[in-house]
């Protein structure tokens, strides 16, 4: 939600992809819409781009001597795969700081080593389509539901704070209020 505040014309973006997707009568959004909603994705994949669930990924050893990327790992090393510094590569990606959720329209940058966080391979995390239902649904929800602000004319601080999965430094503070259109329906529950 931090960052969506940050950059508004993404968050009216979504809001306008959410609501031509559920269109009239009005009606909160269900985990069958998920798909459809295709920029609500690439917001949430870029999201967890710069700011993974688990920044390092489960440790693992090697099981035998390896050579990888010319680098020899012998049998028994314990090795971390950093998805936070390989999320903020500048040789992997353009703008890595940046929020930009359409490097992921099409289905670009999703394929190969360069966007991994749920890792990869036969030890990818088994809840990561709970996850990004879950995550769907909940920011979904949020912005079909509510006109958002920031508190003030700053931006939202984006410091991490310490911690095993990086929460934010200072707490997001925001104003929010039910959209007009949706008032009666969010009476109803």
């Amino acid at each position: 939600m931090s960052l969506l505040l940050n950059n508004p014309p993404v968050l009216e973006k979504a809001r306008k992809e959410i609501d031509a997707c559920i269109g009239q009568p009005m009606r909160l959004i269900e985990a069958t819409d998920l798909p459809k909603l295709h920029y609500l994705r690439c917001i949430i994949m870029e999201t967890f781009r710069l700011y993974p669930p688990a920044p390092l990924l489960v440790p693992h050893e090697s099981s035998t001597d390896c050579t990888v990327d010319g680098f020899h790992i012998p049998k028994g090393t314990m090795l971390l795969v950093n998805t936070f510094a390989i999320h903020r590569d500048p040789e992997l990606w353009d703008e890595p700081e940046k929020f930009i959720p359409e490097r992921f329209e099409n289905g670009k940058s999703t394929e190969g080593k360069m966007f991994i966080p749920f890792g990869m391979g036969r030890r990818r995390c088994p809840a990561e389509n709970l996850g990004m239902q879950m995550v769907g649904l909940a920011l979904g929800t949020m912005i079909q539901c509510f006109d958002w602000e920031r508190v003030g004319e700053d931006l939202m601080d984006m410091t991490e704070g310490s911690g095993l999965t990086l929460p934010k430094e200072v707490p997001l503070e925001a104003f929010y209020e039910p959209r007009a259109s949706l008032i009666n329906l969010l009476s109803e529950i």
